[in-house]
């Protein structure tokens, strides 16, 4: 008599992967920290900046714009900084660390549906923020919206997939969730530095200016900024962004663990 023996593999549930995404949004929901540093500091960071009045002399800028003008893209750019950095990197590490995402590797639902769900939460996030520091320079400063729609839209999207790759790559390298938040606080400073928080991009030395548009922030920054007074955004600044998504992602997938 022959024996057979069966081998079975976990079936995935066709509402699996929303019932990971439904739950990643009530936990993002519970945390006032991620929440702040990336729906409210910026927009509060730019009626700040706005309040001031020297910011909204004319000609107080670079290239005769207002200073405000030039800290829009500043502030669109962070929350996708704090998002990657800040909210997104520790929430994963701890998963790893924790064990939650070896212990799925054995239910119908997969790591990747997890991970995939925190970057989807981080980045409409990250754009819902963007969007209203948009909105918040048109209604209460007259800062005009982006001149050049399209060429802003698609700098605003690589800025996006940057910003999530480096958090999935400080994900990947970090063995716990303090780790992680160390790296990304590590990493943060210097992007708010290359994005304009301190100085904008425009009104650096030339030097600088050119090492700062080498960095992903400091390229889209200056891609925004382009499209933004209605030219569209250089395609090295556009490549910079292309060659920093590519490398970090390939890098983060390389070093990755899922336990």
């Amino acid at each position: 008599m022959s024996t057979a023996t069966a081998t079975t593999t976990p079936v995935r549930l066709p509402g699996a992967n929303a019932a990971v995404l439904k739950s990643e949004v009530r936990l993002f929901l519970r945390e006032p920290g991620a929440l702040f540093g990336i729906a409210v500091f910026p927009p509060v960071l730019l009626v700040i900046l706005g309040c001031i009045p020297a910011f909204r002399e004319a000609d107080s800028g670079p290239d005769g714009l207002r200073l405000i003008d030039a800290y829009v893209p500043v502030t669109v750019l962070l929350p996708l900084i704090v998002a990657g950095l800040q909210a997104m990197a520790p929430v994963i590490a701890g998963y790893r660390e924790r064990g939650i995402l070896r212990r799925m590797s054995a239910t119908p639902v997969r790591p990747p549906a997890l991970l995939g769900a925190q970057m989807a939460i981080h980045g409409v996030a990250a754009l819902l923020s963007s969007l209203l520091s948009l909105a918040i320079g048109r209604l209460a400063f007259d800062v005009r919206l982006p001149q050049q729609a399209f060429g802003y839209l698609l700098a605003l999207v690589l800025s996006v997939v940057v910003a999530l790759a480096l958090g999935a790559l400080v994900a990947a390298r970090a063995r716990t969730q303090k780790v992680a938040g160390a790296i990304g606080s590590a990493v943060f400073f210097p992007s708010m530095f290359c994005a304009g928080v301190w100085l904008p991009v425009q009104s650096m030395p030339d030097g600088l200016a050119r090492v700062v548009e080498c960095t992903p922030f400091g390229a889209a920054s200056q891609a925004m900024s382009e499209a933004a007074a209605g030219d569209r955004p250089g395609w090295i600044h556009l490549g910079v962004l292309v060659l920093w998504a590519v490398a970090l992602s390939g890098a983060a997938a390389r070093w990755f663990r899922w336990e």
